[in-house]
């Protein structure tokens, strides 16, 4: 593996390194759409390959990223996100593996309709062109973005977190070897070779025209950058403040397991859960044993008059509370007067990210189904499924919470637009 990413000093040589990263990712992106299924597949498959082969050089990397986050302070979350280990360096290679045998959806046809004049019309999935993805701490975004934007026929320019720099630098490069072996031009994958924020307000200008729509992944802070200052389209990946409402038609068991692996298997994701709502109906069998087990587990619980007199060791939750994003072991929890509150609750605190009822009332659980606005919403599943490999689609750029064009995780469907082809046979129009 050849690491030839180069850091370059904020300043004046900034914006024509990134002016040039845009124009070389533009010239790739209009190969990369006119690119064969099989070259493109070849290439996915080179990068996977490239990636287990430089493992060594990828956990050192992220060793010395982790080593100076901790002497910073990051929480536990925080290093959960960041670390690497031999198993999620494979699990990249693995998520480019999948998305290799993915369907193309370049040229896919959506639909077809005949027109009275004899014209044949035909709307067919294109790339996007070019994506800038910026993204904070988690550097397998880095393998990720690339694989799926590559197989959706899309250049992207990758702007990695401060904190992951050297693993982002060291994954990079396995990928650019993959891709060069397999002869896609190297440009379709780019990372930007400086830690300067000012990076990141030149491709929220659109690098003259050159990105064609950006997908910031992070915390509240970046995406609200982004939102202000893009003038590209943004797919909205917001704040995963996520919740679990156990009905009073829960089965116990049930409950507790899909409530623990949805807090606690990982904190520090976009799918773990934030909020506990659970129904009064239900909170003389089942209130104590949950917030007992969250307790036991390692969980801070913050609750309501309700939850507090359940467990001597909750803490009083505030306003504030419902709304936050903890990223951490800390979840906030209310006693809710049956699915209409729950519901009520959510829409009026929650992100539109994921959310999840837990029940056997196939009633409840359809009404929770139907009215909740989130992209993601379960039944009788933990919100840690939240995400794009789980969906089946090998990969996920991040879980897109607006509503235009992208929306839940987002992959190589997401990663395309349509047009519209016109076959006539002379026709005018009079």
């Amino acid at each position: 593996m050849s690491l030839t990413l180069k850091t370059v000093d904020a300043g004046g040589d900034l914006a024509a390194v990134m002016g040039d990263i845009g124009q070389r990712a533009r010239a790739a992106a209009r190969q990369l759409a006119l690119a064969a299924t099989s070259d493109k597949d070849a290439a996915l498959n080179a990068m996977g390959e490239a990636i287990r082969a430089a493992a060594p050089a990828i956990l050192s990397a992220n060793a010395e990223d982790v080593a100076e986050a901790r002497s910073r302070g990051a929480t536990s979350a925080f290093i959960d996100r960041l670390a690497l280990n031999d198993e999620r360096v494979a699990a990249m290679a693995e998520g480019i593996a999948v998305v290799a045998g993915l369907e193309d959806p370049v040229g896919a046809l959506i639909d077809a309709w005949d027109r009275p004049n004899g014209m044949r019309i035909e709307r067919v999935r294109v790339p996007l062109g070019v994506v800038g993805v910026i993204y904070e701490s988690r550097p397998n975004v880095t393998a990720d973005a690339a694989a799926l934007c590559l197989k959706a026929g899309n250049a992207v320019i990758l702007r990695g977190g401060s904190d992951s720099f050297r693993s982002a630098r060291a994954i990079h490069a396995a990928l650019a070897d993959g891709i060069r072996s397999a002869g896609l031009p190297e440009d379709a994958v780019q990372l930007v070779p400086t830690r300067d924020r000012a990076a990141v307000g030149l491709m929220l200008e659109g690098l003259d025209g050159a990105i064609d729509v950006i997908v910031p992944r992070g915390g509240k802070d970046l995406v609200a950058r982004v939102q202000a200052e893009a003038r590209v389209p943004v797919f909205a990946h917001l704040d995963g403040n996520c919740h679990v409402y156990v009905d009073k038609g829960a089965d116990p068991g049930m409950a507790k397991a899909i409530v623990l692996n949805a807090k606690m298997r990982r904190t520090g994701i976009c799918g773990a859960a934030e909020s506990l709502l659970v129904d009064r109906a239900a909170a003389p069998k089942l209130l104590a044993p949950l917030i007992g087990m969250l307790i036991d587990a390692g969980c801070e619980v913050r609750g309501d008059a309700e939850t507090q007199a359940a467990d001597s060791r909750v803490k009083p939750a505030t306003e504030q509370d419902w709304a936050t994003e903890y990223l951490d072991a800390i979840i906030a929890t209310k006693v809710v007067g049956g699915v209409d509150e729950a519901i009520a609750h959510i829409e009026r605190y929650g992100s539109h990210h994921t959310d999840a009822i837990v029940t056997a009332d196939h009633i409840a659980a359809e009404k929770f189904l139907r009215e909740v606005d989130s992209a993601i919403v379960l039944h009788n599943a933990s919100t840690q499924f939240a995400d794009g490999g789980e969906f089946g689609f090998g990969a996920e750029i991040g879980i897109a919470t607006g509503r235009l064009h992208a929306r839940g995780p987002v992959g190589v469907e997401q990663l395309t637009t349509f047009k519209y082809r016109v076959r006539g046979s002379g026709q005018v129009r009079r």
